[in-house]
Formats: C-alpha cells, sequence, structure tokens
C-alpha cells in the first residue's frame, strides 16, 4: 500500500466583491465602481495536512484577501491591465507562491455584459 502525504495545492478566493477607483470614463474618474476579483495561487507540492494546524505555517487567505483589496483600492488606474498586473505582481510576492491566475470584472460598465481581464503568471 502506499502512502499519500503530500499533494499539488492551489488557494483560490472566488466573488470577491467591492468598489474600486478604475477606468478613462469621466463618470468612472469621479466616483468608485463595483468590480469582481477571482484569484487562483499554485503553491506546489504541500503536505496533505499541515505538521501542526498552526495558521503559522500556511498561507492565510485573510492576507491574501487583503493584498487584493489593498492593491484594487490604494489609488485610481486608469486601466484595467494595470491594475491586474498589480494584484498578480503582489500576489506573487508572497511566500512559496509558485502561480498566479487573476481576473477582475468590472460589472457596471456596460448595461448588458461584464467586462473582465484574466492574467496567469509563474508556474502552472
Amino acid at each position: 500500500m502506499t502512502t499519500f502525504d503530500t499533494g499539488l495545492q492551489t488557494l483560490s478566493l472566488t466573488g470577491l466583491r467591492f468598489d474600486a477607483n478604475l477606468g478613462i470614463l469621466a463618470h468612472e474618474k469621479t466616483a468608485p465602481q463595483p468590480i469582481l476579483v477571482d484569484v487562483d495561487i499554485n503553491l506546489g507540492q504541500q503536505p496533505l495536512a499541515p505538521s501542526d494546524d498552526d495558521i503559522m505555517h500556511v498561507l492565510d487567505y485573510r492576507k491574501v484577501r487583503q493584498i487584493i483589496i489593498d492593491e484594487c483600492t490604494a489609488e485610481h488606474v486608469n486601466l484595467l491591465e494595470t491594475l491586474i498586473g498589480k494584484v498578480a505582481q503582489r500576489l506573487m510576492q508572497l511566500p512559496n507562491v509558485r502561480g498566479v491566475r487573476v481576473k477582475i470584472a468590472k460589472l457596471e460598465i456596460f448595461d448588458d455584459c461584464e467586462v473582465a481581464i484574466r492574467t496567469e503568471t509563474g508556474q502552472w
């Protein structure tokens, strides 16, 4: 019988909604607009169970969530492409992160659809 004690691990945050100062249109420059952020973080090979059940030995998803919100609300950004790049770069700096996938959607830019950009960096 084979014992498995490690596996590939991905941390996902989906459906994170908040307002951000984003866009080039006149009304986008004067008021924040709702965005939706989805993130997958490749943590590579990890123990199937942490050795001591201590939050200090894993990537705390509260920290990931706060980084996303902080990057998206720090200042007005004209382009969605700029914002998604900032979020991806910041998340790649976290310990043990091998790869990041980020999707950011502007929810109210058009009446009939959402507009989103997705980027992927690092190892997958």
